[in-house]
């Protein structure tokens, strides 16, 4: 914690091609060693065959992925009197947007496929019928919080 007071808050630019800050927050976390082009023309592509696949909106079916895969609560390791617990704890929503916009590119990446596109794509896609790897990631966070319920008191 900062002694000079709080952090200031970051605002989210928007892409270019959508104008939509979720999608510049996605192509943030798909970039991986300065190449923002690529991640631009992964995620477009991905945009595209959804667009095709669906025949509907691409930027609705991607918040409603991202909503059904935003966590409530999820669980935090603390140290009480030498023990370690797994607590739960309430997340906020721009806090859970990140958890979900995380987990479903981990999903994505783990994904057997031929190229990132196609595999974003599918998961997207995945999440918004309540499937995928991101699904099952957010399932398990809860189960663990729970199975962990009895040490909320350690908050």
């Amino acid at each position: 914690m900062s002694r000079r007071g709080p952090a200031e808050k970051k605002t989210v630019k928007r892409d270019p091609f959508y104008r939509n800050r979720v999608v510049n927050m996605l192509i943030n976390r798909i970039l991986k060693h300065g190449k923002k082009s690529l991640a631009y023309k992964i995620l477009y592509r991905a945009m595209k065959k959804i667009q095709q696949k669906k025949k509907r909106n691409p930027l609705s079916i991607l918040r409603q992925a991202i909503r059904r895969v935003t966590p409530k609560i999820a669980v935090k390791r603390r140290r009480v009197s030498g023990s370690a617990y797994q607590v739960p704890i309430e997340i906020k929503a721009p806090q859970g947007k990140v958890l979900a916009i995380r987990w479903l590119l981990e999903a994505a990446r783990k994904r057997p496929g031929r190229n990132m596109a196609f595999k974003l794509s599918s998961e997207l896609m995945d999440a918004t019928k309540g499937k995928g790897n991101a699904i099952r990631k957010k399932e398990e966070t809860y189960r663990m919080a729970e199975a962990n319920r009895t040490f909320a008191n350690f908050r």
